[in-house]
């Protein structure tokens, strides 16, 4: 398989949406799309190729009381800076709602989180108008299936919301995986045998986290997939126990860094194993002599990883 251009490389269309779409209705729509998505495939006409499609979301405002009960459960101090997990959940819905097309090649049902990195170039906060395009780039083949990169881009709008006025605040690459789905016959080989293994560091702290963690980050993101839900949904979709969200352990461990990340920085963050709920992450959460910030989490149990990434602030 030939992997799709980036999207620089393509000409993309531009759709203006008149709001922020609903989670719960994206959801709907997207488990249903992969039972077709999935019978298509079998028939042999399953898209092979991402739509060429941006979309656009202007005039997108923060509620302060959705701030206030995102900044109590992450542990991000009383501002109204936004943090930027705060802006990847208001730039979320524009990119899943990309993946809910009829012509996007992978299925949602089953889709795995395996990164994120952000750039955020400037504060973005409370009151400010924002416009938001999300677009999918660089399909490609993996070791376990497909992956692909949603990218969602926020702006401080500029007079009249024009979403080209404003520079660009917040950018978002988040990778996921669609297990098992091979869209050619191209193969990646397994690199196992090339990755660092994990060796876990000096722990800096303890994070014990409740069996309702995935419900309450549903509550302050409006991100309700059923795997994080209840033991019961996460079941149906193949674990043990409800797990707790990437975005949600990602979050918590920038909140730790706090102000030293500076107003401008990026933060990467790599997602291994799912953390299982109720459950313990033994976490390291530590500058280097750069200034940057490594972070990981782990099982101490096992030593397997759950997360591993870095905030480097830009100046």
């Amino acid at each position: 398989m030939t992997s799709a251009p980036a999207a620089a490389d393509r000409a993309l269309v531009e759709v203006v949406l008149p709001r922020v779409p609903g989670l719960g209705a994206l959801y709907a729509r997207g488990f249903a799309a992969s039972a077709r998505l999935a019978a298509a495939g079998r028939a042999g006409r399953a898209p092979r190729t991402l739509p060429d499609v941006a979309y656009l979301v202007a005039g997108v405002r923060a509620e302060a009381d959705d701030l206030t009960a995102y900044q109590h459960l992450l542990g991000e101090s009383a501002s109204d800076v936004l943090p930027a997990g705060f802006v990847h959940v208001l730039a979320f819905p524009v990119a899943m709602a990309l993946m809910v097309r009829s012509d996007f090649p992978l299925p949602l049902a089953g889709m795995v989180h395996l990164a994120n990195h952000v750039t955020q170039l400037r504060p973005v906060s409370l009151g400010e108008v924002l416009d938001i395009r999300a677009f999918a780039q660089n399909l490609a083949p993996h070791r376990r299936g497909t992956q692909v990169e949603l990218v969602t881009e926020v702006r401080v709008a500029g007079p009249g919301h024009d979403v080209s006025a404003g520079p660009v605040a917040w950018r978002g690459v988040s990778t996921y995986l669609a297990k098992g789905v091979r869209l050619g016959s191209e193969r990646v080989a397994d690199d196992a045998g090339d990755r660092t293994p994990f060796v876990p560091p000096v722990p800096t702290g303890l994070w014990r986290l409740a069996a309702d963690t995935g419900r309450r980050y549903a509550a302050v993101s409006g991100d309700r997939n059923p795997i994080h839900l209840s033991a019961l949904t996460a079941k149906a979709l193949g674990f043990p126990r409800a797990i707790a969200h990437g975005m949600y352990t990602a979050s918590r461990a920038l909140a730790v860094v706090g102000a030293a990340r500076g107003d401008a920085f990026t933060w990467t963050v790599e997602f291994a194993t799912p953390v299982l709920l109720p459950g313990t992450v033994t976490v390291r959460i530590a500058p280097d002599e750069t200034g940057a910030y490594d972070v990981a989490g782990w099982n101490a149990s096992s030593r397997k990883p759950h997360l591993t990434g870095r905030v480097t602030p830009l100046r």
